[in-house]
Parts: structure tokens; C-alpha cells; sequence
């Protein structure tokens, strides 16, 4: 069968949460460069405002609170408003505190279920009633490869991954006969503010954000539902897969990957740690609200 021509994206119009920095400002940029109207939300109004005026060609920054359903729903009203109708969602904001589950409080855990769940519920949920309407769109939900295995270090987080990965499988499931796409992105430690102070895994470096846009980017071009990145994790995965509990587990001490989420340079994580335990918009004070809306 001929290889299908990639989807040519000018004039789209593409919404991305978390979009102030990290993964997000990446995608954005790159999706811009591809001719996509974007806009960026992140609870982060001021900063989500000037990184869209940096990467400019019309690229909009607005407010958003994810674990808001309220404040999503305006996200997209006032995005549709300005640009037309989207086209493309990317679920992109989340939050990684990491620690010993033992140690970890409620209100962390309840965070990350907040943001790295509830927040990507509510926007699979906003656009499929907008796609589905239309029989056209693109849902893109940013995981982990958190999302397929547990490391230790990071129980809640992996936890949330997990939901996103099975969620987005069942939707692909109901999805079928439309002509609306979704796509799971599964990165690896991203070198963004998220990931500071972690360690690589034994034979898989680190990526920047912008192998993450990239990916994206073929995503969408060449619609595909898994999106590893690197690539190569995803044959890693598939040899994980067929192995007993035991030989998965010893693998992964091999690589050392058991080590990455338990073993970060504390200090290197303070800065970030700290705007994670105060990223709930009803404690926010001050006049900078704290961005953390980098996905992973």
C-alpha cells in the first residue's frame, strides 16, 4: 500500500495547555513554523502573554486554570473567538513533585490528580464534544513513559500517567469511524524546569522539548496514536512487554531507571519543588502566579 502524503497543517488552528514554556512553548513555536494558528493557555496569564508575543504570527496567550472546567471552557471560547475553530488540542500541563509516597502530603497528591488528571479529562471531554460535532480535529494527550511502567520516586505522578495513557486508549477505541484522531505522547525525561536535577536512564539520554514538538508535529502530519520519543523507547517497551514481572524489574534496574525519578539532586529541584507545592490558584499570592504547566 503507497505511503500516505502527510497532512499539510496551514491555516489550522491548534490550542495548547501548558503552553508558556517548556514542551508547550516548543510545540507552539514549531506548530507556528508549520503555517498553525496557535493559541497558549497556562495558569500563568502574564507569561503565557509574553511567549506568544515572542514567537508572534499572531499566537495568542490567554489564562487557564486546567483543574477549572469552567476556565477551560473559556480558554477555548475566547481561543475560537480569535482564531476560528480548533482544529487540534494539545493536553499538555502537568506537574511532577517527587518523593516517597510515605512521605508525600494529600494536598500534592491532590494536585497532580487535579492537573495531571482531572486537567486532561476536562480538555479531552471540551474538544471531542467540539470534534466530534464537526466529524474533524486532533487530540494530542502528553503522557510519560511514566504512563506505561512505575518508577519509584514518583508513585502519584506514574499513577497519573497511567490514567492518561488508559484513557487515551479507550477514547481511540470510541473514536473509531470518525474522522477524529487522537494521539498519546510518551517522552521520556525532558530536559525542561520539570525534570531538574534527575539523572538519565542507563542507554537513554535525556530530550529537549523540541524532539518532543517534533514528534508531535509527525503526529499530526502522519496520524499515529502511540508517539514515543525517542522512537527507540517504544521497541524498549515492547521487549519490557513480553517479559515476567521479575525480568521487567531487573531491566529496569540495569538501565538505572528505577533510579531516575528516586534518586534527584534535591537541590537542584528546590526552585521547582516549591512552585509545585504552591501551585493551587486559590493559595497563589504575590503578583507573579507560578507556572507548572511543563507536560512529562
Amino acid at each position: 500500500m503507497a505511503k500516505q502524503q502527510p497532512r499539510v497543517l496551514v491555516g489550522q488552528v491548534a490550542l495548547i495547555t501548558g503552553g508558556a514554556r517548556g514542551i508547550g512553548a516548543a510545540t507552539a513555536r514549531t506548530l507556528v513554523r508549520e503555517g498553525v494558528k496557535v493559541a497558549i493557555g497556562d495558569i500563568d496569564a502574564a507569561l503565557a502573554q509574553r511567549t506568544a508575543a515572542e514567537i508572534g504570527a499572531g499566537t495568542i496567550g490567554l489564562p487557564l486554570d486546567v483543574t477549572s472546567r469552567e476556565s477551560f471552557e473559556a480558554f477555548v471560547t475566547a481561543a475560537e473567538e480569535q482564531l476560528g475553530p480548533m482544529d487540534i488540542l494539545i493536553n499538555n500541563a502537568g506537574i511532577m513533585p517527587l518523593g516517597p509516597l510515605v512521605e508525600e502530603s494529600d494536598d500534592t497528591t491532590r494536585r497532580q490528580v487535579e492537573i495531571n488528571i482531572m486537567g486532561v479529562e476536562y480538555g479531552t471531554k471540551i474538544a471531542l464534544q467540539r470534534f466530534l460535532g464537526r466529524n474533524r480535529g486532533h487530540l494530542v494527550n502528553v503522557a510519560s513513559t511514566a504512563g506505561k511502567n512505575g518508577f519509584p520516586g514518583g508513585a502519584t505522578y506514574c499513577g497519573t500517567k497511567h490514567f492518561v495513557v488508559g484513557m487515551s486508549e479507550a477514547v481511540r477505541a470510541e473514536l473509531r469511524g470518525t474522522n477524529v484522531e487522537i494521539a498519546c505522547v510518551m517522552p521520556v525525561i525532558v530536559n525542561t524546569e520539570l525534570a531538574a536535577g534527575l539523572p538519565s536512564a542507563r542507554g537513554v539520554k535525556n530530550v529537549n522539548p523540541e524532539d518532543v514538538a517534533n514528534e508531535i508535529l509527525d503526529a499530526l502530519k502522519s496520524p499515529r496514536f502511540d508517539v514515543y520519543v525517542p522512537r527507540s523507547v517504544g521497541a524498549i517497551n515492547k521487549v519490557m512487554g513480553v517479559l515476567p514481572r521479575g525480568g521487567r524489574e531487573g531491566f529496569a534496574r540495569a538501565l538505572k531507571a528505577d533510579q531516575v525519578l528516586a534518586k534527584p539532586d534535591a537541590q537542584k529541584r528546590l526552585a521547582y519543588e516549591d512552585r509545585a507545592a504552591h501551585s493551587a490558584p486559590a493559595i497563589e499570592g504575590g503578583d507573579e502566579t507560578p507556572s507548572l504547566t511543563e507536560g512529562s
